[in-house]
């Protein structure tokens, strides 16, 4: 029939002109890559079709950026195989905070010249390893207990990774709700209240929720009070960022662009900042070829953009939003 052969027709020629055998192959070293198995042939099937439609838009958005339309790539990682609903779905699990129970950190006249023009919390020893928070909407946990080991290393000398996992199972009396997401201020809540947090490697990550299981013996970190900084207010963000070191974030993740963020400045037009759904830890800022950025670190393991980080465009009217906490 005429509808089979224009089928087959489509299919050998492949994404933006590469032969089928060619992109069989390429799915094949992805799927090893990134150790995926799936349950049957039709998921098999469907995966592959999500996977070649995130492929051509990869391969769409870089030709762009070769000829100069956009400040950064895009790549295959461990999310090609999923939708940009299912990575919001299953991953940005941040829950907005209602802004007036807080007392905001207004800046204290600090001039403008003692706000270094740039800072990389990591080369202080002050940034954990990049972690992946896997299935489980918990990136919430992850964003707070960074914050919290840049002030433990700051009082203490020595950088001890913290342990989401500790959050995501004990901080639901607090109005977190583990994998289903959470509030960064409210996980800064149940460590006040619970008089401290235990190390990561003595509560380790496990991908799912399950009963707490914190003990003082395991305590690695604590805190006495956090602040929530005014949004959109980048000048002020930086004055913190500068000054006391990585602070927790929320950001508009919703993009396939982010999804797929390889490198370069992230600038996205599409990028409301109205729109939040990810937390994620602001570990430094800077300027790249006369463009301004914010080093932010990511819990989507290292595959993900600059090895787990991104750097996200600044000075530009607060695209993807930063909405932000401290710990002070």
């Amino acid at each position: 029939s005429m509808h089979s052969v224009c089928v087959v027709l489509l299919f050998t020629r492949g994404v933006l002109g590469q032969s089928s055998s060619a992109l069989n192959e390429q799915w094949e070293e992805w799927k090893v890559k990134y150790q995926k198995v799936y349950n049957n042939q039709s998921e098999s099937l469907y995966r592959r079709e999500v996977w070649e439609k995130n492929l051509q838009l990869v391969l769409r958005h870089n030709q762009e950026a070769s000829a100069g339309r956009h400040t950064f790539t895009m790549g295959l990682n461990h999310l090609a195989d999923m939708t940009a609903e299912e990575v919001n779905e299953k991953l940005n699990g941040f829950k907005m905070e209602d802004p007036n129970h807080f007392r905001n950190w207004t800046s204290k006249q600090v001039s403008d010249a003692s706000i270094p023009s740039s800072v990389d919390w990591r080369q202080k020893g002050m940034v954990s390893p990049v972690q992946n928070q896997g299935f489980c909407g918990s990136c919430w946990a992850f964003s707070a207990v960074g914050a919290l080991e840049g002030q433990m290393k700051k009082k203490t000398g020595s950088l001890v990774p913290l342990s989401p996992q500790n959050l995501v199972d004990c901080s639901t009396n607090d109005g977190n709700h583990g994998c289903r997401g959470g509030y960064i201020s409210k996980a800064f809540t149940y460590i006040i209240r619970n008089g401290g947090i235990d190390s990561a490697h003595f509560y380790p990550y496990e991908y799912r929720q399950g009963k707490c299981r914190y003990s003082s013996k395991g305590k690695a970190g604590y805190c006495s009070g956090f602040k929530v900084l005014p949004r959109g207010d980048e000048k002020t963000l930086q004055q913190a960022v500068g000054t006391v070191g990585p602070v927790a974030a929320a950001i508009n993740a919703m993009l396939p662009s982010f999804h797929h963020y390889r490198g370069g400045l992230y600038n996205a037009p599409g990028c409301n900042p109205r729109l939040i759904n990810h937390a994620v830890l602001i570990v430094g800022y800077g300027t790249d070829r006369g463009e301004d950025f914010w080093l932010v670190k990511n819990s989507w393991g290292t595959a993900w953009g600059e090895a787990g980080y991104l750097r996200l465009a600044r000075n530009k009217n607060n695209l993807c939003g930063l909405y932000t906490v401290m710990i002070v």
